[in-house]
């Protein structure tokens, strides 16, 4: 068992690393500035957690006591202040307590670059944090990434949300640079991997996914995959980096600090040199993820995990690729949702008797002239639309159909939710669910709608208005519903 410091726990990269490295079997501890902010990951009682910033040495020196191994797994992504000196003061310290400690190793994940061409501020602040760790007395694997594909990574959501927004794309010169992406799944393979090599290796490597595309390729590999049209891209020579960031933070939500040095560092081709991790780490029987590979198991873990993560609160799991509680506000699929919440005196066995007789014969309690309307354009696109009623009056079972939709899961007396079976440009739900407050219930209603492209945005923003006269008298008439039911049966 080897004892591992983690940085940057509350990062995308590293909050994914820990429990790859908790499963090898190591000891791990993880040196945050704001423990709170892993309050909700399911590993924090399996690590030791150490309060500190990395520019102060006794905080450093005391998350070191007793480590084997090091990974630095921290990069800032600020526009502002004199960024780089503070990186180069906070690896000086690293590596200062890292000698003092007598650790083996450090692991730093630096970032894939060209040499000999001038880089982005950002691109040379990693490069010159490498060369630290490099020349410090412990010795340092530096391992140099391009672009990370999965669900967080910042340069991965920048792709998905760039292709999902436009139709078409105007574009900076650099979508026809070559890149080489890399799956998180093989970046967290190589990372653990290197807490296990033997020897006082010193030096960089070059890590990278099998295919090598031009930015403009990513783009349209992503709309393959995510079900999309391929985008017409035009190379405008007129994009400065700057006016690209503009430009990505007004149709996107990745933050304008955030895109500026992604776009910087995307002026050069970036990819792999040379192959010497092959040597040190051996790729995996099945090899390296391919970049449509790693974008449709983003994809997928991101689809099944999304809706129990985002809306039910459920358990996060631990693959690589799923969604994680310290992950970005911006990241992820766009999730559009409606919530209604009401008190009722009646009880919650009451309303839970109008919950599940909802649909068919009794309809949805509110503007049915809208409802039968939508129904009307289902069916003239070819849909189900409201005529398949449901099987019984007052009972449902999971799988069962109720109009335009069908039961999802069901919690008998507690929660319903209803999968939407409509045409429409995206994938929609609604859950229905009541609990005991008092003498009372608490109602809760939630509508979910994950958008597909423009058109799925353009349709949940058309349908924005109606939405507080469906959902809130929905809402209204269900508590009504059901008080009513209670006062008959008192």
């Amino acid at each position: 068992m080897t004892r591992v410091l983690v940085t940057g726990a509350t990062g995308y990269i590293g909050g994914r690393v820990v429990p790859q490295l908790l499963d090898a079997g190591h000891e791990v501890t993880v040196f945050v500035r704001s423990p709170w902010k892993l309050r909700d990951v399911p590993w924090r009682g399996d690590v030791r957690i150490v309060e500190g910033d990395l520019a102060d040495a006794a905080a450093t020196r005391r998350a070191m006591a007793d480590a084997h191994v090091a990974l630095y797994l921290v990069h800032s992504m600020s526009a502002g202040g004199d960024f780089a000196a503070a990186e180069k003061q906070a690896a000086s310290t690293f590596a200062r307590a890292a000698a003092d400690a007598g650790l083996d190793r450090i692991v730093y994940l630096g970032g894939l670059h060209p040499e000999g061409r001038r880089l982005s501020k950002h691109l040379a602040s990693r490069a010159a944090v490498g060369r630290i760790f490099l020349d410090a007395p412990v010795p340092a694997i530096v391992l140099q990434a391009g672009i990370v594909i999965g669900s967080g990574s910042a340069s991965f959501e920048m792709i998905r949300h760039l292709t999902e927004v436009l139709p078409y794309m105007p574009a900076p010169r650099w979508v026809r640079n070559r890149v080489q992406p890399i799956a998180i799944r093989d970046v967290l393979r190589y990372l653990v991997r290197t807490v296990d090599v033997r020897g006082e290796i010193n030096r960089t490597f070059d890590i990278g996914g099998p295919d090598v595309l031009r930015y403009g390729q990513m783009m349209n590999g992503y709309a393959v995959e995510a079900g999309l049209r391929q985008r017409p891209i035009a190379s405008l020579p007129v994009f400065t980096p700057w006016l690209a960031s503009q430009w990505v933070n007004v149709v996107t939500p990745v933050p304008r600090q955030i895109a500026i040095p992604i776009i910087a560092s995307l002026q050069h081709d970036c990819v792999v040199t040379e192959h010497d991790i092959d040597d040190l780490i051996p790729r995996p029987p099945e090899g390296l993820l391919p970049y449509r590979a790693a974008v449709r198991l983003a994809l997928k873990r991101e689809a099944d995990a999304q809706v129990d993560t985002s809306w039910q609160n459920a358990t996060v799991a631990g693959a690589p690729s799923d969604p994680l509680p310290s992950d970005p506000e911006w990241a992820g699929f766009t999730v559009y949702t409606d919530e209604r919440e009401r008190s009722s005196r009646a009880p919650a066995e009451a309303v839970w008797q109008v919950i599940e007789s909802i649909g068919g014969t009794r309809g949805w309690y509110s503007f049915p002239l809208a409802w039968t309307a939508r129904g009307l354009i289902d069916r003239l696109s070819g849909g189900v639309g409201m005529r398949r009623g449901r099987r019984h009056p007052s009972h449902l079972n999971t799988g069962d159909v109720v109009d335009v939709w069908r039961v999802e899961s069901l919690d008998r007396g507690r929660a319903l939710r209803l999968r939407a079976e409509m045409r429409m440009p995206g994938r929609g739900w609604l859950e229905l669910s009541v609990e005991p407050a008092g003498t009372g219930s608490r109602y809760r209603q939630r509508a979910v709608y994950f958008p597909k492209g423009l058109t799925g945005r353009l349709y949940w923003l058309t349908l924005l208005p109606f939405h507080g006269l469906i959902f809130t008298g929905m809402a209204r008439s269900i508590i009504r519903e059901a008080e009513s039911i209670a006062a008959r049966s008192a």
